[in-house]
């Protein structure tokens, strides 16, 4: 019969393991060196190299001070590891709605600086490279209202949308899957 007090104590034995030990198996690439860590995992269930995906993220929290959105990194890793289990990065379309806290990631450096202490859009460089991969961002026009954004804040490529509500459903008639993290 198994001890059920060392039961109880595995959970906080995992807690105590340094973070970078659960880390160390994830690594960027192919597509994105800079962001979009994943980790090799021995699939019950292959994805075809053929395969092919639409999906829309949908993204409220702002970014952390000095940090990637999370949503956007995310983003980035879908990318990474459908290409590192052989599916073509062009196969993989990826549409990313942003409202409420989030809008902010998505404007100019000079906006960002004037409503966050002067700090740096570290989401600004992560955008464009995702856009050069075809990824399209869209900001939620009732947000970016509320916080007083307008289209020239923006960096480039942003589209504005009436809502992120009628985004995501445009994105939806189109075949676009949401993601649901």
């Amino acid at each position: 019969m198994q001890n059920p007090r060392l039961l109880l104590l595995l959970p906080l034995l995992a807690l105590t393991q340094p973070a970078s030990a659960q880390m160390e198996n994830f690594t960027t690439g192919p597509v994105f060196e800079d962001f979009g860590p994943t980790a090799p995992v021995q699939q019950d269930e292959p994805v075809a190299a053929d395969a092919t995906f639409k999906i829309a993220f949908d993204a409220n929290k702002e970014a952390e001070p000095d940090k990637i959105n999370r949503t956007i990194e995310s983003a980035a890793r879908f990318i990474n590891m459908q290409v590192k289990a052989g599916v073509k990065a062009e196969n993989v379309e990826l549409a990313i709605v942003v409202h409420g806290g989030a809008s902010f990631d998505l404007t100019n450096q000079e906006f960002f600086a004037a409503h966050k202490d002067g700090r740096e859009n570290a989401s600004a460089a992560a955008i464009a490279q995702l856009q050069q991969h075809g990824v399209t961002f869209y900001l939620c026009g009732q947000s970016a209202a509320a916080h007083g954004i307008t289209n020239a804040d923006l960096l480039p490529g942003v589209k504005m949308s009436l809502s992120a509500m009628t985004a995501h459903a445009l994105l939806q008639q189109q075949g676009y899957g949401l993601n649901p993290f």
